[in-house]
């Protein structure tokens, strides 16, 4: 580390000399700076600077060799960064402590118990199987394990396992942009274009115009012809967040072949299953909200609805009032999905995850079988077998 300090000052334009190298070696070995990065700093400005003018180009090579060093003074657990505190605080278990701990019996029961601790509990609590706390096997709060839990109070999902989210939720818009990786997705989805001329003639019919001209002796007659269009109307659904953080490259991928392939695209935004209300974008607030009704009176059976999401999710998610993650939904996820696929002539899914971990998912099986086996997993070879579909 030394070494590298004084052949960065030399960079620098610093003449630090080995003469005052062993100087510093030499102070340090009797202890004048002992432990104290303030008294190393002086110790070593002293004997490698001997112009004044140069010391602030010494003050920014010492910050960039040095960057992050802290000095351990007093207590040294009062010194760790508090990142790492809260890492010992995670629940870490084998596979088979796992599956000893059994979950609550159910939603209705889940919700029950939580509505009991929320009357019980006067304080914090920390590991244990009963209490709203951190790093235990209770179903209620944060870095712990159960099969069937609340998450409350942690940043982001570790097992995949949470029926309900206690949490203020921030997710971003795809970025419709991007274009490495894209051109064979554009490729794959081009089988669902159909184009057609119409609306105001705007483009020249050059064969249609040598003939009339022939007809007409040769006194030029122009022909002219709507310009040619796509006509395939597509509607994404787009889950973000949660699990789907995993797949955001990729789905951001898809978003913007989408939008090159296709005229008309809309898009609209959910968070593992579609329920009574969609949004525009994805900070998923009030000025964005879209009621799902209103969405399926907009677009007319024609267009091409494509869902997009991991599948990844509570069971009672899908079949269970009150069941969201987020929100206390007053119809079942499967009957909204229901609703929009039978509206809709021709809809599909696309699965980001990989097409053999479906079956560990208990949900994604319940939406293969909702979305009658039109799940597709979300490769090149699983978008051209849904464009085929789509163009049945």
């Amino acid at each position: 580390m030394l070494a590298q300090f004084i052949f960065a000052l030399r960079t620098a334009g610093i003449p630090a000399s080995i003469t005052e190298y062993l100087t510093l070696l030499q102070g340090m070995k009797s202890g004048v700076a002992d432990y104290s990065v303030d008294d190393f700093y002086h110790l070593s400005r002293a004997t490698l600077v001997k112009d004044e003018r140069l010391l602030d180009r010494f003050d920014r090579v010492f910050g960039e060799v040095f960057k992050g060093l802290e000095p351990p003074e007093g207590d040294p657990m009062q010194q760790l960064p508090e990142e790492w505190l809260r890492k010992l605080t995670e629940k870490l278990l084998s596979e088979e402590e796992k599956a000893a701990i059994e979950a609550a019996g159910g939603f209705d029961k889940l919700m029950e118990l939580l509505k009991q601790r929320l009357a019980e509990q006067k304080g914090r609590h920390q590991g244990g199987s009963k209490w709203i706390g951190t790093g235990g096997t209770s179903p209620f709060g944060a870095h712990g394990y159960n099969p069937e839990g609340v998450r409350i109070g942690q940043e982001e999902s570790r097992n995949r396992r949470a029926v309900k989210v206690w949490d203020k939720r921030e997710f971003k818009d795809l970025d419709g942009d991007i274009e490495i990786g894209t051109r064979n997705m554009k490729l794959a989805l081009r089988r669902l274009r159909r184009f057609a001329r119409q609306g105001a003639a705007t483009e020249l019919d050059l064969p249609d115009t040598i003939r009339a001209t022939a007809n007409n002796a040769g006194t030029l007659d122009l022909k002219m012809v709507p310009e040619r269009h796509n006509t395939v109307k597509v509607l994404l659904f787009l889950d973000i967040g949660g699990s789907m953080d995993d797949h955001i490259r990729v789905c951001a991928e898809l978003f913007s072949a989408c939008r090159a392939e296709f005229k008309h695209l809309e898009h609209y935004y959910f968070h593992n299953c579609p329920y009574e209300r969609l949004w525009t974008n994805n900070r998923r607030r009030k000025e964005s909200e879209v009621p799902t009704f209103e969405v399926l009176r907009k677009y007319g059976p024609d267009y091409k609805a494509i869902f997009v999401g991991d599948g990844a999710m509570s069971p009672y998610e899908i079949i269970q009032p009150g069941g969201s993650v987020e929100h206390w939904n007053e119809e079942t996820g499967q009957v909204w999905l229901d609703r929009m696929t039978g509206h809709f002539r021709r809809s599909a899914w696309l699965n980001p995850m990989p097409e053999a971990a479906w079956p560990r998912y208990q949900s994604a099986q319940i939406l293969h079988k909702l979305m009658e086996q039109r799940m597709f997993p979300l490769t090149l070879g699983g978008i051209d077998a849904m464009t085929r579909e789509l163009s049945r």
